[in-house]
């Protein structure tokens, strides 16, 4: 098909072009923030080729190329003709198109967008997958009259959707997150406790609440490990310190004598016996205190490497990885924390730094967050596992662990686990 030189056309060319315009529009999005004007230009061709397919996967690929160059930013001005887009592929027959379209759409300001998902975030009757993507699009932007709902839905009925609920309290500093998480902790499930101490440990106000919890024995002593005892440390308050020495003892920070501890530990592990501990029970110690950081046969966190592989045969090797996780250090896994300007605290290993965000994986989640919302950044020579991991565990709880991860292959959870 012929054309006249100077004819400039949005709407379906052959398919090879169209992928490069959607390459080309999301690399002049990710310039954003040095070149502006390359982005505006770029914005409406593709909401103008957006508004014009019916084409599912193009959508796709525009969508998410779009999706991924606004990662880490909270808002962006609206391009020309959005709102065709929005009325057009918000009714799409594609989950995945529906709820990209919604999510650019709140980035892009707009009101519909912003009081649809949040009536299917509060909507119990709604599909669940649905109301947690609602709920990612809702606190990806920070939607400022979103805590209210978040604390009613602690009590949800939905594991995805309290789970996003609890996660989602650390963004705000609501003065309703500590004693609704904390009253609400026996009756959440493993996966959401382990959420609720790290929304709780990641600011002062609710470290201390936390901590009052413990000491009044509202809450476990033993839920404390040693990655949540190292964030609250992170607080630069003295008397919340003191509170948690009281609680859980000295933590040091340096190995004095490797050897001698290492020995100390392998005669409680060989005073189990010729078969010193339990599979299955270890199994599930390594979930409640590893789980959070480590992949052990392919189930478990990706904050720290994949132990699956490593040389767990060796009690000696496992040994002095466990209890010295300081001796040797990789950069990749040095631990940082981020003080936001709102007062909230973050560990982790940063995965990503571009001039919009620092991407930081916690022992829960991958967050992004935008670099105007950062106070600080300080990256530590110590790793992000700290030492005394085992410190609190009970001679048999150590005996178990120890026997699963020498294990060859995985073994099943207890009965009821």
């Amino acid at each position: 098909m012929s054309r006249h030189p100077n004819h400039r056309t949005h709407v379906i060319p052959e398919f090879p072009t169209m992928k490069r315009l959607v390459l080309i529009g999301a690399a002049c999005l990710a310039l954003t923030a040095v070149t502006p004007v390359r982005a505006a230009d770029a914005l409406p061709q593709l909401a103008e080729i957006l508004a014009s397919s019916d084409d599912a996967q193009l959508q796709l690929d525009i969508l998410r190329g779009l999706s991924a160059a606004l990662r880490g930013r909270r808002t962006a001005p609206m391009p020309a003709g959005w709102t065709k887009v929005e009325a057009k592929l918000t009714g799409s027959a594609n989950g995945e198109v529906r709820t990209l379209t919604q999510a650019l759409s709140l980035t892009f300001g707009s009101q519909r967008a912003l009081a649809d998902l949040r009536q299917m975030a509060a909507d119990s009757k709604a599909d669940a997958g649905a109301r947690r993507s609602a709920l990612d699009a809702l606190l990806a932007v920070r939607d400022a009259q979103l805590p209210p709902t978040l604390l009613q839905l602690v009590a949800d009925a939905e594991p995805r959707v309290v789970e996003a609920a609890v996660r989602g309290l650390a963004l705000y500093d609501d003065p309703g997150t500590a004693a609704t998480l904390l009253a609400r902790y026996p009756a959440l499930s493993v996966g959401a406790r382990r959420d609720a101490l790290n929304t709780l440990a990641g600011r002062a106000a609710n470290s201390r609440q936390l901590l009052a919890a413990v000491a009044g024995g509202k809450i476990p002593r033993t839920d404390l490990t040693a990655d949540l005892v190292r964030q609250l440390r992170a607080h630069k308050d003295e008397a919340l310190r003191k509170q948690l020495t009281e609680i859980w003892g000295v933590v040091h920070e340096t190995s004095p004598d490797m050897q001698a501890e290492v020995e100390r530990v392998k005669r409680v592990y060989w005073a189990g016996g010729s078969t010193p501990g339990d599979g299955p029970r270890g199994r599930v110690v390594f979930n409640k205190v590893c789980a959070q950081c480590h992949t052990l046969f392919d189930t478990g966190g990706h904050v720290g490497p994949d132990i699956t592989g490593a040389n767990r045969s060796d009690l000696d090797y496992l040994l002095q990885n466990i209890l010295y996780p300081n001796a040797v250090v990789p950069n990749e896994y040095r631990a940082t924390t981020i003080e936001t300007k709102d007062d909230r605290t973050i560990t982790g290993i940063v995965k990503e730094q571009n001039p919009a965000a620092t991407v930081i994986q916690t022992a829960n989640e991958l967050l992004t967050v935008p670099r105007g919302e950062i106070k600080s950044t300080t990256t530590s020579d110590q790793s992000l596992m700290p030492e005394g991991l085992i410190a609190q565990l009970k001679d048999i709880e150590l005996r178990d662990l120890l026997y699963y991860l020498s294990r060859p292959g995985q073994v099943n959870l207890p009965a009821g686990q």
